[in-house]
Parts: C-alpha cells; structure tokens; sequence
C-alpha cells in the first residue's frame, strides 16, 4: 500500500473516531462545501450567459435596426426576455404606451421610460446576484464553524488527559488531529467561496455598468424622437 493511500486510511480513521460534534461539524462543512460548488458552477454559466447575450443585444442594437422591428423580435417570446434585451423591451413598450397618449409632453415620456428600464434594471440585479450572499456566508462562516470544531476537540483531548497517570503525546495526538481536520474542512469550503464571491461580484457590477449606460444611450435616442415627433 502506498503512503498516500495509507494517509488517506489515517485521516479517515479520525473522522470515524471524533466526537459527536466535532462529526456534525465536518459534516455541517462538508455540506456547506457541496452546495458552494454547485452554486460557483451555476453562477458561472449564468454570468457567462449573460455577458454573451449582452454583446450580441448591442451588436445588433447599434447595427442600425429598426427599434419597432427589434421591439417585436425581442417581444415575441416576452417571458424569455432577459438582461440588456429585457431592459430594452420594458423601455420600449413603456415609450410605445406614452407616446399614444395626445397631451404628454415629450419629457413626460422620457421620465415614464426611465422609470420602467429602472424597474427593469432591478429585476436583473436581482437575478445577477442570485447566490452571491450564500457564498458570501459560507466564506465569513466556514472558518469559525471549523474553529468551534477544533476547539471542541482540543477540549476533549485536554480532558481525556485527566484520566491518565502519565500523560503523553500519544494521549492527545488523535484528539488534536480530528480537531485540526475540521480547521481545514471549514478553510476548504471558504477559500473557494470567497474567490468566487469577489470575482463574480466584480462581473455584475461590470454587467450592471453595462446596463446602466445603454439605458442612457437608449433614453437619449427615445428622447430624439420625442421631441422630433411632437415637434
């Protein structure tokens, strides 16, 4: 049998013989650690899936199309509409709705449009930041749930040497190493959590920067056509 085979057996064997809290500890991280990775995969694609859809809306935006042709396109499957498209429908339909209306002044417009992108803009921060705070949580939470482990079992081994006559290193090793595994449980679910939470945190904010200066640009040319149209 090879040394990492027989250190894999080891540290199994200390999980098996730690205590009971200690056990529920490791498995309180362990979980945690699960759900972190499924959650870092999940906001990966999401993020990805957003950003891609985001250059292709623009790219067809500023192609030069047709906003009454794009609007239709874009509105067709409504509730599939999400992101840069989904703040531009809400825009659109809001622009469309006002400018029906005989006695609205063309500011009145541009304030009703900003409102509903606004909205719109919400929905999508919600959404980009779906996860974001469970991440966060396993990263502040994991180390100081691994810690109360730890010292939950030094406590023990301590206590354990008080019914021995001649205490040795022997009698408090075990106790300790268990210990020390759920240190480095709880720092295997944080480390990860809180490299994904900061890195995905700066691709929303940098998504949500996106969103917010289309919504200027688009509001700048609904207001041209206000204006050009009331004229």
């Amino acid at each position: 049998m090879n040394v990492t085979a027989t250190e894999g057996i080891a540290m199994w064997s200390l999980v098996q013989h730690a205590s009971l809290p200690v056990q529920l500890v490791m498995l309180l991280l362990l979980a945690a650690s699960v759900l972190s990775w499924t959650m870092i995969f999940r906001k990966w694609f999401a993020l990805k899936s957003a950003k891609l859809a985001a250059d292709r809306f623009e790219a067809k935006f500023w192609s030069g199309t047709n906003l009454n042709q794009m609007f239709s396109e874009q509105s067709r499957n409504d509730t599939n509409v999400t992101g840069m498209a989904g703040i531009f429908v809400e825009g659109f339909r809001e622009y469309k709705r006002l400018h029906q209306q005989a006695n609205i002044q063309p500011m009145d417009i541009l304030v009703g449009v900003q409102r509903a992108m606004r909205v719109g803009l919400s929905r999508e921060i919600d959404y980009l930041e779906t996860h974001l705070s469970f991440l966060a949580t396993v990263g502040s939470t994991s180390p100081y749930v691994g810690l109360f482990g730890t010292v939950w079992g030094i406590m023990n081994s301590f206590r354990s040497l008080g019914m021995v006559q001649q205490a040795t290193i022997a009698h408090v090793a075990p106790g300790i190493a268990e210990a020390l595994i759920a240190t480095a449980i709880g720092l295997f679910a944080a480390i990860p959590a809180v490299i994904a939470y900061n890195r995905y945190s700066n691709n929303v904010e940098r998504l949500v920067t996106r969103y917010e200066i289309f919504m200027e640009e688009f509001a700048s040319i609904l207001q041209r056509q206000a204006f050009a149209s009331r004229a």
